[in-house]
C-alpha cells in the first residue's frame, strides 16, 4: 500500500468517524452555527478536491519535466525537439490545476 493511499484512508476514515458516532440532539447546525452544516461539508469538499488537483498536477509536471530533461541528458542535440512540447504540456497541465482553483472559488 503506498504512502498516498494510507493517508487517503486515514483522512477517509476521519471524516467518517462523526457521522458514524453523531449522536440525535442538539448539534451546532440545528443551533445556527457553521461547523455542522451543510455550506461547512460543501467548503471542506471543494478545498480538499482542489487540493487532490494541484497535487495531482504537480506530479504530473515533475514527472514530465523529469523526463525531459534525461532525455536532452542523454541526447543534446534533440534538445530543441524536446523542450518545445514539453513546455506547451506544461503548460496544459497546469491550465487544468487552474481551472480547478477557479472552479472551486466559483462555486
Amino acid at each position: 500500500m503506498s504512502k498516498f493511499s494510507k493517508v487517503l484512508l486515514v483522512v477517509v476514515l476521519v471524516l467518517a468517524a462523526g457521522t458514524v458516532f453523531a449522536q440525535t440532539g442538539t448539534t451546532p447546525a440545528n443551533e445556527g452555527g457553521w461547523l455542522g452544516s451543510a455550506i461547512a461539508v460543501k467548503y471542506f469538499a471543494y478545498f480538499f478536491a482542489l487540493g487532490m488537483a494541484v497535487y495531482g498536477g504537480t506530479t504530473g509536471q515533475s514527472k514530465a519535466a523529469a523526463v525531459a530533461l534525461e532525455g536532452i541528458a542523454r541526447n543534446p542535440a534533440a534538445a530543441d525537439k524536446i523542450q518545445t512540447p514539453m513546455i506547451l504540456a506544461l503548460a496544459l497541465m497546469e491550465s487544468l490545476v487552474i481551472f480547478a482553483l477557479i472552479s472551486t472559488f466559483l462555486v
